[in-house]
């Protein structure tokens, strides 16, 4: 049951939209800096290539334990001070990586930098809290959109700083933004007072019965894994291609990265959408959407200009197909009620984020085994699945092909 103030909620002031939307990609981007500067990471602190994965992984760790353990605090604790703190080990942690001499300091640094960057999760339900129901879709596109951009952009701009100040440069920059962040949002965001009814062991164990009772979530959850997954499985991959098959450099590659970018559109407008009760239609068209993606890439390969342009092209439709559906099940899931809007959150980025690990580890094994013409097919194959789950939703179909042909659009 939501709160009176939630209920009453007005529709959020542009700048603090924007201040939200800033914060998240920021926040975010540190979880994927490190991707594309593994190699010279590893030289500097003398990891192996076997163990360098672990850079990544340990970030990964830390960003799904603060999910499942720091997340849920905010049904229980002040929202902005608990953003604050959270932001404060994120500064502290981007500092010892960049003084790191060795890979015991940086590798620790990493999972504390995954850890405390959960709280882009925290300000995404916090949007949607500040958010009237009629403006709840909207405000969580608008947030997601620039949570989305962070992502999208830090892989190329790491590269780009790394090859002008080098790896260390990137982490000490980040610390400085985000320390700034940390001030501006101390001041500027509102409290948000839960009215907490259990203890924090109490919220933890609830976990397990939240997903098992909450149908809606573990359907959303399951949908955004899937696409995640081959998000992931395609951004593994495709660097090898690039290099193998086209011989570009890093710095091609992380322009090729940029097209990305153009997918963040999808966030704002299935937010407006689903405000629509576009929900259902959407979600199977992004599924439809992703699939298809990789279809064309598997239909059109070799190395030339014309390849190159699709495979561009579905890098597009791909990020605009899971960004879209994010958006989609966010809205969902924090419609379900303000108490368990943190621990919601919390469920359903990790099962997802799992989800991309998974993609990122079954990406390296299917190009090694077959290269570009296995992974494609995998990525044809996984969104497919989700679509054959996703219609056995108990949904009354006849009924929103009625509304469609009415041109109401109320598609549920």
């Amino acid at each position: 049951m939501q709160t009176k103030q939630d209920t009453q909620g007005k529709r959020i002031p542009s700048w603090i939209m924007f201040l939200l939307a800033s914060a998240c990609g920021l926040i975010v981007a540190n979880l994927y800096y490190a991707q594309t500067l593994v190699g010279p990471i590893s030289v500097a602190t003398g990891l192996s290539s076997a163990a360098a994965g672990l850079i990544v992984t340990l970030t990964q760790i830390g960003y799904v334990a603060g999910l499942l353990l720091i997340v849920p605090l905010s049904d229980i604790i002040e929202n902005r001070r608990l953003a604050v703190v959270s932001l404060i080990v994120v500064v502290c942690a981007l500092l010892a990586a960049t003084f790191a001499s060795n890979a015991p300091l940086f590798l620790i640094a990493s999972l504390f930098i995954g850890l405390g960057s959960v709280v882009a999760q925290i300000l995404v339900p916090y949007a949607a809290y500040l958010a009237s129901e009629e403006h709840r879709g909207r405000a969580v596109g608008n947030v997601m959109s620039g949570l989305l951009l962070g992502i999208m952009f830090a892989r190329p701009v790491a590269s780009f700083i790394t090859s002008i100040w080098g790896w260390q440069a990137v982490f000490a920059l980040s610390s400085i933004v985000i320390a700034l962040l940390t001030v501006l949002l101390s001041r500027i965001l509102p409290e948000r007072k839960p009215s907490p009814t259990i203890n924090y062991g109490r919220l933890i164990v609830s976990l397990g019965a939240l997903l098992k009772q909450t149908p809606v979530l573990r359907r959303r959850a399951i949908y955004q894994a899937c696409l995640f997954g081959v998000f992931s499985l395609f951004w593994t991959v495709v660097p090898l291609r690039l290099a193998d098959d086209f011989g570009m450099s890093q710095q091609g590659i992380a322009l090729f990265a940029l097209a990305g970018v153009g997918g963040a559109i999808a966030a704002p407008i299935s937010g407006r959408l689903a405000d629509k009760g576009w929900t259902g239609f959407l979600t199977g068209l992004a599924m439809i959407i992703a699939s298809l993606s990789f279809l064309l890439t598997y239909l059109f390969q070799g190395n030339s200009t014309t390849v190159l342009a699709l495979l561009v092209l579905s890098a597009i439709t791909l990020d605009m197909a899971v960004s879209g559906n994010l958006v989609l099940g966010q809205r969902a899931i924090y419609s379900l009620g303000s108490e368990a809007r943190g621990r919601l959150n919390g469920l359903f980025m990790s099962i997802f984020f799992i989800g991309g690990a998974i993609g990122s580890s079954l990406g390296g094994w299917s190009y090694a085994r077959g290269g570009w013409s296995f992974t494609s097919l995998i990525g044809v194959v996984i969104p497919i699945l989700a679509l054959l789950y996703f219609l056995t939703e108990k949904r009354t179909w006849a009924k929103n092909i009625e509304t469609l042909a009415d041109g109401s659009g109320q598609c549920n």
